[in-house]
């Protein structure tokens, strides 16, 4: 099949290359502009411009691919199908319909759950066991458009957002190759997604990062797992922010019952423990304000935590 495939991220790059590896023709690839990055302020590519780049494909970066000079670029592209994948804009109704088999999303969630723009972050603090991906037409709605295929991915008990990621894209990958083929001999038959079974994973936002002590340990360890790689879960300990990298959630009781939820109750030569509304949070990697990230047992030499001190 002739492509176009429009993605951003790095969780579309396995996807690229596999639909590159199946042999179809990738006429184009459209990508997010680049945007300057670190403190140097330089212009940086997107991942998927990058691997473009490396399989000498054309690439096209529109501010704003609903514009009609954009949308007339598209149309020369002469695509039998839209690949998308974490791409970043919503397209237009004209888009939406333009190739022959329309476009074709690589959604990281067992639709209906978790439409939306963090569907990996959100399965993990919610608890889940069980996600996956799922191949959809896309329609004007968010996420709304029928499913064509899935593929269930579990959930480990100490998986976090970033190893979830991975999982899923290198699944995307393989399944929407598997997808194409059948979408063009027309072997796929459209489902429609059941809206009283649909949830919104809302985008990530840096005020969920500070830690409230007042929730229980279970409920904390997959907060942190799930925003592991942005913005990350943060306490305060003594004046300063304190990033938690690696903890495990502990079911029994505060040593004492008037303990507060935020407070240090023992001490290891790797761990100490933290208090919660419910259960111990057991702590064994952390990042001090301004230092890089490091286990409990190199923090304790420069940070000598103490029993009864409180974080918060």
């Amino acid at each position: 099949m002739r492509v176009v495939f429009m993605g951003t991220p790095d969780f579309a790059v396995g996807a690229l290359e596999a639909i590159i590896q199946a042999g179809h023709d990738v006429a184009a690839v459209v990508t997010q502009p680049d945007k300057p990055k670190g403190r140097g302020k330089e212009m940086q590519m997107t991942p998927v411009k990058a691997c473009a780049i490396a399989h000498e494909i054309p690439v096209f970066q529109p501010i704003k691919v609903k514009e009609h000079e954009a949308v007339e670029q598209l149309r020369g592209y002469g695509a039998d199908v839209f690949v998308v994948a974490a791409f970043g804009q919503i397209l237009s109704e004209e888009i939406l319909t333009m190739p022959k088999y329309g476009c074709i999303n690589i959604h990281a969630s067992l639709l209906p759950k978790y439409r939306g723009a963090a569907p990996i972050q959100w399965a993990i603090i919610n608890g889940e066991k069980m996600t996956g991906v799922t191949i959809m037409q896309m329609d004007r709605g968010i996420d709304t458009g029928d499913m064509l295929m899935k593929a269930e991915v579990p959930i480990t008990e100490r998986e976090t957002a970033d190893s979830l990621h991975d999982k899923l894209a290198q699944t995307g990958a393989q399944l929407i190759t598997e997808a194409l083929p059948k979408i063009e001999s027309g072997e796929l038959t459209p489902a429609k997604q059941r809206e009283e079974e649909s949830s919104y994973a809302r985008m990530l936002h840096k005020s969920m990062s500070r830690v409230d002590w007042n929730k229980g340990a279970a409920e904390l360890d997959c907060l942190i797992r799930g925003l592991i790689s942005w913005p990350g879960a943060s306490t305060v300990y003594h004046g300063k922010t304190l990033k938690i990298w690696e903890e495990t959630a502990i079911e029994e009781a505060a040593l004492q019952e008037d303990t507060e939820p935020g407070t240090v109750v023992r001490v290891e030569k790797d761990a100490f423990y933290v208090q919660t509304g419910n259960g111990i949070l057991k702590i064994s990697a952390v990042q001090p304000e301004g230092k890089k990230r490091m286990a409990v047992k190199d923090f304790l030499l420069g940070y000598p935590v103490k029993a009864g001190e409180k974080l918060g």
